[in-house]
């Protein structure tokens, strides 16, 4: 096999991957994207797999928050994107206006949006419209957390009482 590059004509609006055989497996070619007509690729020396992100979490109407919570964590750690969950925003200083900073500003944003979405995508209609103000990722899922962990808790101390009036009830027929 060749180690040069390999050129070809892309057709406008379609991508190719090329697939180059080898004894043993197919390498994957990595494009590299010019200002002409053409593209340059290398072989990149690794299997391409396929990649299954896990299921998509059932849509969160309001019960079962914990397990839909764990789920779409789950779901979001496959993605890659749980860490916007937790992190705030980074934050421009006064004057810091270098194209690398910038760059890690708007990557996080993009990002915290891909995430929100997901999030959003996994509610049922009638929570999507409550909740579609939230502006990041993490401030949706503290404002999920707060309003539906204090309910679980609620539940299960009144299935609790109840269960005690029953047996103490009981006890004294």
């Amino acid at each position: 096999m060749a180690t040069d590059p390999i050129t070809e004509v892309v057709a406008t609006e379609n991508q190719t991957v090329a697939t180059v055989p080898s004894p043993s497996v197919n390498q994957t070619v990595a494009q590299v994207p010019s200002f002409a007509a053409t593209q340059t690729v290398a072989p990149t020396g690794h299997v391409t797999v396929p990649v299954n992100h896990g299921e998509k979490p059932e849509k969160f109407n309001g019960l079962n928050f914990k397990r839909w919570q764990q789920k779409i964590l789950f779901y979001l750690t496959t993605l890659n994107l749980v860490r916007f969950l937790t992190e705030d925003a980074p934050k421009l200083k006064q004057g810091e206006g270098d194209i690398q900073a910038v760059s890690t500003v708007e990557a996080w944003k993009h990002s915290d949006f891909l995430c929100r979405n997901y999030v959003m995508n996994s509610l049922a209609d009638s929570l999507y419209n409550v909740y579609s103000t939230m502006k990041t990722a993490k401030e949706l899922l503290e404002s999920l957390d707060r309003k539906y962990k204090t309910e679980d808790a609620g539940l299960r101390n009144l299935l609790l009482a109840t269960s005690w009036i029953k047996k103490w009830w009981t006890q004294k027929l």
